[in-house]
């Protein structure tokens, strides 16, 4: 077992998770509540991560950090080195890649919130943003929760997208899904069975808990009856 990529595949986990439910609160509000024309195309590339392959997703995502890009220039600037090959390269690129993963659950569970109660709120003299904080936020936590597990329980497992922008430097940017590749290469299935053994089990606790929060509030899809 590879204790120091799983340390890093968690590190980069809860830095990914805390940064994006930074972005995708506001972003998932936007998204329920606000009525305008070109919305579709902001859902749309929320969703884009999703389709596209995570080879060609990385390969943009390398493309937009290099040292000739806007990005890359900003960040050799104020940093002094590039992004690629950097875990802060992989914490961008896994923000893009999970992004839908944080985004639709929270979307779904404002756009769930009935209205009534936020008109009541209206009626009683609370703000927009106060109604939001206070009465709309606290009957979607169900939906943050499965955002937040959702996304934790898919950058556990990423591959593609972290092998083309973080490649594979030990304690850097080797993830526990890179450590089973190179077990693999190795013909060391022994060590690639055990560590994939825990993200299976990882993974199955992750979903179990989900399903088990969206049981009743229907964020994923209606409960059978």
């Amino acid at each position: 077992m590879d204790w120091q990529a799983l340390w890093l595949t968690v590190k980069l986990d809860v830095v990914v998770c805390a940064f994006l439910l930074l972005i995708s609160v506001p972003l998932a509000a936007g998204l329920a509540f606000w009525r305008w024309r070109a919305k579709f195309l902001v859902e749309a590339v929320v969703a884009l991560p999703l389709v596209l392959p995570p080879t060609v997703l990385g390969f943009y995502m390398l493309v937009a950090m290099g040292p000739r890009s806007p990005l890359g220039r900003a960040w050799g600037w104020a940093w002094g080195h590039g992004l690629p090959f950097t875990f802060e390269g992989l914490v961008l690129a896994s923000m893009v890649y999970s992004l839908p993963f944080m985004v639709q659950p929270i979307t779904a569970a404002f756009a769930g919130v009935d209205p009534k109660l936020m008109a009541a709120s209206a009626v009683l003299g609370a703000s927009r943003v106060r109604t939001f904080w206070r009465v709309v936020l606290p009957l979607s936590l169900p939906g943050v929760l499965t955002g937040l597990v959702l996304t934790f329980a898919h950058t556990l497992g990423e591959f593609g997208v972290v092998l083309m922008v973080g490649g594979n430097i030990a304690g850097i940017t080797r993830t526990v899904s890179i450590s089973i590749y190179d077990n693999v290469q190795a013909l060391d299935y022994g060590a690639a069975g055990t560590t994939s053994l825990v993200l299976l089990v990882a993974s199955f606790v992750i979903l179990s808990l989900v399903y088990g929060v969206n049981r009743k509030q229907g964020l994923l899809w209606p409960a059978g009856r």
